[in-house]
C-alpha cells in the first residue's frame, strides 16, 4: 500500500470506479487534491492534499482517522479451526473469542504469500484481515474436505490512532469502551446508534482502534458523522496514508507484496516468531523446517537522503541491496525505510551507501527494526516515549 500512485491513481472520482470499490466514507473528504490508491480491490486516500508531516504528528500527538482498504473475509462452520490451522502458520485452537492475533500465510514452498489478523468471533467463526492479495482465491482453493463457508460480511475499516484515541473511543462509545480492552482484543459496541466491531490494532505503533463497518447494519454516514463530532474536539484529524505510512516504517512494520513476497520465506523477513511448528499441518511447514533461518529484511538509515522503493545499497561497488520502501522520519529527523538484501549476511550495523536514480548517492546504516519502541510499549499504552 505504500508504494507511488501512478497516474491512473491520481483521479479522485474515476468513471471506472465501482460502488462496492470506492469507500462509503470518500464523499465526506474527498477534493480536488484527493489522490487514490487501490488494495485488496479497494480504493483509499493515498493523499488528501494536506501536510503529511502535520498528519505524523497528529498521530504520534494526538489522533488521527484513518480510512484503510482493509478487508475482512469470514471464515464459518465446524471444521473452520482445522481450516485455518490448515492455512495459516500458528495454532488457532487455543485463540480465545474476542481476541485477534497477528498471522502469516505460506506457500507449500515455504514463501510468504500474505500476513493480517485473525480474529475469533465465536467458537466456529472468524474473520481474516487481510491487507492486499487473493486470499478468498487461496481460501476456496483450499477448502475442499472441510466443513467451512467462506464469505465477504461487506465491512468497511476505520483505524483511529494516536495517544488519544482511548479518550475518543471511550467518548464515542458512551463509556462502554473502557481500560478492559487491552492490545488484540477485541468485541462489538455501539458508535452513535450504529453496529460496530471494533478491535484494538492498527497499523501505526501507537496507541489505536480498528472500528470495521457491519455491513448494512451500519450507516456510514452517522458512523463518520459522530465520530467527527465527538472526536474534532478532541484533536482528532483525519489524514491520509502518506502519514500513516511514515509511521509504520518508524514501527518495522511490513506491507505484504511490497516489503515482502512469495520469494521469501518468514525467516528472511524476520517473521520467524509467527510460525509454530507445533501447527503440525499448515500449508509450508516442512520446507520451513529445512530452511535457512537468516533474516535478509533490514532497517536502513541516513542523515541525507530519504530512501524511495527501487533505489540500491552498494557495499562499495557490489550492490547487495534494494529499497521496499522509504520516508522521511520527522521524529528521528532521519531518512529512513527498509533494505531487502541479495543475499543472507551480518548486515546489522554496517555503513552503506544508497544509490536512488540521477547522480547522488549517500552513506546509510543498516540497523535492526523496528526503528525505536522495540517492546511495542506505545500500542500497549505503557509509559511513553518522547514525542518532541
Amino acid at each position: 500500500m505504500n508504494e507511488q500512485p501512478s497516474v491512473e491513481d491520481r483521479k479522485v472520482f474515476p468513471t471506472y470506479i465501482g460502488i462496492s470499490e470506492l469507500s462509503p466514507f470518500h464523499h465526506f473528504y474527498a477534493n480536488k487534491n484527493t489522490i487514490l490508491r487501490r488494495a485488496v480491490g479497494r480504493f483509499f486516500v493515498h493523499d488528501n492534499g494536506n501536510d503529511p508531516t502535520a498528519g505524523y504528528w497528529a498521530l504520534r500527538r494526538e489522533a488521527a482517522l484513518f480510512d484503510v482498504p482493509e478487508r475482512p473475509v469470514e471464515i464459518c462452520g465446524p471444521d473452520a479451526v482445522p481450516f485455518l490451522e490448515r492455512v495459516i502458520a500458528r495454532k488457532v485452537s487455543d485463540l480465545q473469542p474476542g481476541r485477534g492475533r497477528y498471522v502469516i500465510v505460506c506457500t507449500h514452498q515455504g514463501g510468504l504469500f500474505m500476513d493480517g489478523i485473525l480474529f475469533r468471533m465465536n467458537d466456529n467463526c472468524f474473520w481474516f484481515v487481510q491487507p492486499d492479495g487473493d486470499l478468498d482465491t487461496w481460501l476456496l482453493a483450499h477448502s475442499s474436505g472441510f466443513d467451512v463457508s467462506i464469505t465477504d460480511p461487506k465491512s468497511r475499516v476505520l483505524q483511529l490512532q494516536g495517544p488519544k484515541s482511548y479518550e475518543i473511543m471511550h467518548a464515542v462509545t458512551n463509556g462502554v469502551l473502557d481500560r478492559k480492552l487491552k492490545y488484540f482484543q477485541s468485541s462489538f459496541f455501539n458508535i452513535g446508534g450504529q453496529p460496530v466491531y471494533v478491535s484494538r490494532t492498527g497499523w501505526t505503533g501507537e496507541l489505536g482502534y480498528e472500528i470495521y463497518t457491519l455491513g448494512s447494519k451500519t450507516n456510514s454516514q452517522k458512523l463518520w458523522h459522530h465520530l467527527m463530532a465527538v472526536g474534532e474536539p478532541m484533536g482528532m484529524i483525519f489524514s491520509a496514508m502518506q502519514s500513516m505510512n511514515i509511521r509504520r516504517i518508524e514501527a518495522g512494520i511490513l506491507d505484504s507484496g511490497s516489503d515482502f513476497d512469495t520469494t521469501m520465506t518468514p525467516f528472511e523477513a524476520g517473521l520467524e516468531r509467527y510460525i509454530d511448528f507445533s501447527n503440525k499441518s499448515f500449508i509450508g511447514r516442512d520446507t520451513l523446517q529445512n530452511a535457512n533461518p537468516t533474516k535478509r529484511l533490514f532497517g536502513v538509515q541516513s542523515a541525507r537522503i530519504t530512501p524511495k522503493r527501487g533505489d540500491q545499497v552498494f557495499d562499495d561497488k557490489r550492490q547487495v541491496g534494494i529499497i521496499t520502501t522509504g520516508a522521511w522520519s520527522p521524529f528521528l529527523d532521519l531518512g529512513i525505510g527498509y533494505v531487502r538484501f541479495n543475499q543472507e549476511a551480518e548486515w546489522s550495523g554496517k555503513m552503506l551507501y544508497l544509490k536512488p536514480e540521477g547522480p547522488n548517492n549517500a552513506n546509510c546504516e543498516i540497523v535492526d527494526l523496528p526503528f525505536y519502541d522495540k517492546d511495542k510499549l506505545l500500542p500497549r499504552d505503557l509509559p511513553n516515549l518522547n514525542t518532541k
